[in-house]
């Protein structure tokens, strides 16, 4: 089965069975919900003996990781976004970030992919609320090669690193040969007349727009930030200068994640105007995406509107 053919959860398991196998320093932590992981039961299966269970106890799960960090371990703990971001906030500030333990944290579902679980389990702020702990490094890849980039680059950092982890099976944007770099974004297609900035789950759509509007004459350059900290501010600056306006689009909240990484970066080095799509300052609910991506005017053609409206 090709990679572009799997569940991106699939992907992460996979991958981290393959560095288990490759170094015996790298554990897997689990609080409950392996199988929503993906890691159970490639993983467990592969090496029970680095296989840790804490149970429903996510904070824990964290301080455990920083104990196996302190040891020379390499922790992948993983849980729903919600629970791997707002959940366990003061431990992976004191234990993981203060402390620059080398733990990896994995967030699944993040944003609209939700959808089932609702308001208590969608999570918009975990970039925002992640990329404001100092020395935490934080990820969104937007495909199945990049997650196997990113999960491979992890675990070899010596970082407090944060990735989102979409679960489902994710339309390719990239191939075999992708590589990841934290402090580079990627420019996916060039433009002259606006820029559009994604990442993660979101960069698929963006993808599909700007190969819509290349046939309506409309030159919009792609920039992919699988990186929101570090941000990789010369590949911005250099676009916005040469377009002279901005659209940002994320899976997340507009305040302070994707869209506010651009802001600040470019009222500080290149003034430009920037149009912000996400999820306005609002709790989520049991919906599809599509109904989601409809109420909060961040899907494909909300995407495609923004960008003619500021081409011109």
């Amino acid at each position: 089965m090709a990679l572009h053919d799997m569940e991106m959860r699939h992907v992460y398991a996979e991958t981290l069975k393959a560095l288990m196998g490759e170094n015996p320093d790298v554990v897997c932590v689990e609080a409950d919900l392996s199988k929503a992981t993906g890691t159970n039961p490639l993983v467990l299966e592969a090496y029970p003996d680095r296989f840790v269970n804490v149970g429903v106890a996510e904070a824990n799960m964290i301080s455990v990781g920083a104990g196996l960090a302190s040891e020379g371990k390499i922790p992948f703990c993983a849980s729903f976004t919600c629970f791997a971001s707002r959940r366990v906030y003061d431990q992976a500030t004191i234990s993981v970030a203060y402390g620059n333990n080398n733990v990896k944290i994995v967030g699944t579902s993040p944003g609209v992919t939700a959808g089932p679980n609702g308001g208590t389990h969608m999570c918009f702020q975990d970039l925002a609320i992640m990329r404001a702990m100092p020395n935490m490094r934080v990820y969104s890849p937007c495909d199945a090669y990049e997650v196997r980039a990113v999960v491979r680059y992890m675990a070899q950092s010596p970082h407090p690193e944060y990735m989102q982890l979409v679960r489902p099976k994710v339309k390719p944007v990239f191939d075999e040969s992708h590589t990841f770099d934290p402090e580079k974004a990627v420019v996916v297609r060039q433009g002259a007349d606006v820029t559009l900035v994604s990442t993660g789950y979101m960069t698929q759509f963006a993808l599909d727009v700007t190969n819509e509007l290349a046939k309506e004459g409309v030159g919009v350059e792609l920039l992919h930030y699988p990186s929101v900290k570090p941000f990789d501010a010369a590949t911005l600056v250099a676009s916005a200068k040469k377009t002279g306006a901005v659209v940002t689009v994320e899976n997340q909240s507009i305040i302070g994640g994707l869209g506010a990484a651009v802001c600040e970066t470019l009222c500080e080095l290149q003034p430009t105007k920037v149009k912000r799509l996400g999820v306005p300052d609002q709790f989520g609910e049991v919906a599809t995406e599509e109904y989601l991506f409809e109420k909060h005017g961040f899907g494909a053609r909300h995407i495609a509107a923004a960008c003619r409206e500021l081409a011109k």
